[in-house]
């Protein structure tokens, strides 16, 4: 079965072909992305309008590129796949409408994907020609992304149980947000995790939050934000020292609150305990969490998987991956699928 997705949640245009691997995993035949981050920079942040516009223009060049890097017509497409939720409602229905446009004219299956679990499968991406084993089942997956942070339980494709979330802000959003206020730019994690790598991730005393016994799962990170303003209330750092050190302080205090509600996780009694730790989302590109969170699977003697970078920010292959499994289950969207800003997973 040969899927075709489409992915425009946020401020990516996305579209992919993939095919399944006996393994479960899904072989990558295109995966073309149209990213709008330096048009939404000047803004700090991305504008839904500006967004949703700009997906109008992409998704047809998009969606062709896909298909001749794949070598493929629509006629020897099998189904399609499109993300339904969550995200910003204008930009999702330019890549759902067009999904549902070529299923209706094509008569393929359509099936609608939570944005989420597309980022919760991206480990079991694979290019051509790669056969490395996916991540067994049950798992505990670590999702960390610019609208979301969260602790999931993976037991099967399609059956998820969320541990923890976030109270307030996600990571990825805290590291887009501080990067603004040090002057760096958007999208902002990746500067910070540059500019971590040349400081010290204690010459500043920021607090750690959700620490309590009763905290649970969940995450927490405005407190964090709001201590970092206080630093920068006379405005950002000058010294390029002092501005590292700070990135590198920031990004610890992250880093330290994932890492240890994660071990608290992996810690909990279940009748079936986790047999492999996965990192997923946007942030899962930044190289401190990354180091910390295999440190913390070779500790508890778990493997550690985590896609490669260009399938951890947002994309089309990793929801055709999730499409494929449940369309490979029988699952089928009417023409009415609508897309919806909120969705549990």
């Amino acid at each position: 079965m040969r899927i075709l997705s489409l992915e425009s949640s946020c401020d990516e245009t996305a579209c992919a072909v993939v095919e399944p691997n006996q393994d479960g995993t899904v072989r990558v035949l295109s995966d073309v992305v149209s990213s709008q981050a330096g048009m939404h920079g000047r803004f700090g942040g991305v504008v839904p309008e500006i967004a949703s516009r700009h997906h109008l223009l992409n998704i047809i060049p998009v969606l062709e590129r896909a298909l001749a890097d794949a070598g493929v017509g629509l006629d020897r497409i099998d189904g399609v796949a499109v993300t339904r939720g969550p995200g910003l409602v204008g930009a999702l229905l330019v890549a759902l409408q067009a999904g549902k446009a070529i299923a209706y004219a094509r008569g393929l299956p359509l099936v609608g994907v939570h944005h989420l679990e597309g980022h919760l499968l991206a480990a079991f991406l694979r290019a051509p020609g790669e056969n490395d084993p996916p991540p067994p089942f049950p798992h505990l997956g670590l999702l960390v992304s610019g609208g979301h942070s969260c602790l999931v339980r993976v037991e099967d494709f399609g059956r998820y149980q969320v541990l923890g979330t976030t109270r307030d802000d996600a990571a990825g959003e805290a590291f887009d947000k501080v990067a603004k206020l040090l002057g760096l730019g958007y999208p902002g994690g990746p500067a910070i995790d540059q500019l971590a790598g040349q400081g010290s991730p204690t010459a500043f005393r920021l607090p750690r939050a959700m620490r309590g016994p009763r905290a649970g799962l969940d995450f927490s990170f405005s407190g964090l934000k709001t201590a970092m303003a206080a630093h920068l209330a006379a405005g950002p750092p000058q010294d390029k020292k002092r501005l590292a050190d700070l990135c590198a302080s920031f990004q610890a205090a992250v880093v330290e609150q994932l890492v240890r509600k994660t071990e608290l996780a992996l810690t909990r009694k279940a009748e079936t305990p986790e047999r492999a730790l996965v990192l997923s989302g946007g942030v899962a590109c930044n190289r401190g969490l990354r180091a910390a969170l295999r440190d913390l699977a070779n500790r508890r003697g778990l493997p550690f998987f985590v896609a490669p970078p260009r399938w951890c920010t947002d994309n089309a292959a990793m929801i055709g991956c999730a499409g494929y499994h449940r369309l490979r289950r029988g699952e089928r969207a009417d023409w009415t699928l609508n897309a919806a800003a909120s969705l549990p997973l």
